[in-house]
């Protein structure tokens, strides 16, 4: 049976959600992360789009992008979901598919600002809804530069968080506020299936996965230490996003 095609229209935003495969959470580790950060970055100069906001999780990453031109939005998706696959096996020493089926992606007018806000407040709410932290702040979420002004050197502020105030100030008190209004929905009750309880002795006694001598040579092939480029591009939208600047800098701080 065919895929259904995608509603792509020019003037979109759209919301892009990619999960990793089987809901594992191969994105918990710190270099992970920064490595997921320089892959848009190295997007954003091949594919020239907007990126309005972002949050990685532990198992499934958020954007909110607007592209050149609406067509661009699969090519966009499949050079990130190939390129970050490609690196995260090779740093966690695995093989096989690493993002679960397709992108789910959903888009709106960009001057439907009401749609915009209330996606942006869900993206940055994430972290606070998983219980991973007390407030909205979060070292791999953009919400700092709504909050703060600041610049992480990949984001943009939406033109609808842009019409909140007569300043800027104004307008990062008020999407301030209307974050702190955010009430996360309570997800269904997760049902297993027979076999689930005999699936983990299965595995349980399978040895450690072999690294494929196939995959191409990466610049960060001992994966404890990150390259020098993506940690400048990683540090920077970290520093301008984090809550504490001070915890944040031990992480790129050179032991």
């Amino acid at each position: 049976m065919p895929r259904k095609p995608r509603d792509l229209k020019p003037g979109y935003s759209y919301h892009v959600t990619t999960r990793c495969n089987n809901r594992e959470f191969n994105l918990v580790r710190h270099e992970c992360r920064e490595v997921f950060i320089y892959a848009i970055k190295q997007a954003m100069d091949k594919f020239d789009f907007k990126l309005y906001g972002v949050c990685i999780m532990s198992n499934h990453i958020h954007y909110l992008l607007e592209p050149l031109l609406p067509e661009h939005l699969p090519r966009i998706m499949h050079w990130l979901n190939w390129y970050t696959a490609m690196c995260f096996n090779r740093m966690l020493n695995r093989t096989g598919h690493f993002w679960e089926k397709r992108y789910h992606s959903s888009g709106f007018y960009k001057h439907e600002h009401q749609s915009a806000l209330r996606t942006l407040r869900y993206i940055h709410a994430n972290p606070k809804a998983a219980g991973m932290q007390q407030g909205f702040f979060y070292d791999f979420s953009n919400y700092g530069t709504y909050d703060r002004l600041t610049d992480d050197g990949l984001t943009k502020w939406h033109p609808a968080f842009l019409t909140l105030g007569k300043s800027l100030e104004e307008c990062a008190a008020r999407y301030r506020a209307f974050c702190k209004k955010y009430t996360p929905k309570s997800k269904p009750e997760k049902r297993y299936h027979w076999g689930s309880k005999m699936l983990p002795k299965v595995i349980k006694g399978k040895g450690k996965k072999k690294s494929s001598p196939g995959q191409m040579k990466l610049p960060w092939d001992n994966w404890e230490v990150t390259d020098s480029e993506v940690r400048e591009v990683a540090e920077k939208f970290v520093m301008a996003n984090c809550y504490d600047q001070k915890i944040a800098a031990q992480f790129f701080n050179d032991e």
